[in-house]
């Protein structure tokens, strides 16, 4: 059985997985360890909660791999884990897991939003700074940002609470543009707006169909102590 976990990085995972993929809700604290229980051999973790529920906890993870468990993980939640779990074997995908493994990237916030309820198919409702980052490359290589430019909506975007960072609300944040230039610059970022999180989720989907659907005999290099925890559950 192959399970991926999937939010508003990934609003339409269920229908993009295909047959076979079991696609469920963001996780948190219990759900991976739920998964193994329930006879996953690979798993995807993109998107978790973490603000009013327990996040994913490294423990179920390296459970997981103990038991020959793929546990992949790209983009949101699952890119923190992979960077925090890959010397243990977890399989990171995607730009976004590879900057916080090199350290590029270190505050979790990066990859923070707020999105619409599952109800109404957990659309983003805000841009987090790691698509933020992404735009700005596309049009600072592209040579649509003036020399200076680009640090400026930086500086603004980081200033802005992840709930209420909207490409607008970075325009307005950014003190030293004239006003003539912020109904243009705000169009131009709209329309070069590049959704990383969305990219390096695809990235995972497509890993997570490629992989086999078995568990490994490998032999790890490292040994799970057993501890006592909580379980949720089963899902």
């Amino acid at each position: 059985m192959k399970i991926i976990f999937a939010g508003p990085s990934l609003p339409d995972a269920a229908s993009l997985a295909g047959e076979g993929i079991r696609v469920l809700p963001p996780a948190t604290q219990g759900d991976v360890l739920a998964a193994v229980e329930q006879g996953a051999n690979v798993i995807g973790l993109i998107d978790g909660g973490f603000e009013y529920a327990a996040p994913v906890w490294h423990k179920e993870i390296l459970h997981a791999l103990s038991l020959g468990v793929a546990v992949l993980g790209a983009a949101s939640m699952g890119a923190l884990r992979a960077a925090e779990c890959h010397p243990f074997g977890m399989i990171g995908t995607g730009r976004i897991f590879e900057d916080y493994r090199i350290g590029r990237l270190v505050d979790d916030a990066a990859v923070a939003l707020t999105h619409a309820p599952s109800a109404l198919g957990s659309k983003p409702l805000t841009v987090p700074l790691v698509n933020v980052s992404a735009t700005l490359d596309v049009m600072e290589d592209s040579g649509q940002l003036a020399s200076g430019l680009r640090q400026e909506l930086e500086d603004a975007a980081n200033a802005i609470f992840f709930k209420k960072r909207t490409w607008r609300a970075v325009v307005e944040q950014c003190a030293g543009l004239a006003e003539p230039d912020r109904p243009r610059l705000l169009a131009a970022l709209l329309s070069n707006a590049v959704d990383q999180k969305r990219i390096d989720a695809l990235e995972l989907l497509k890993a997570v169909q490629d992989a086999r659907d078995i568990r490994s005999n490998a032999d790890l290099p490292w040994k799970l102590h057993e501890t006592a925890f909580p379980t949720r559950p089963a899902l």
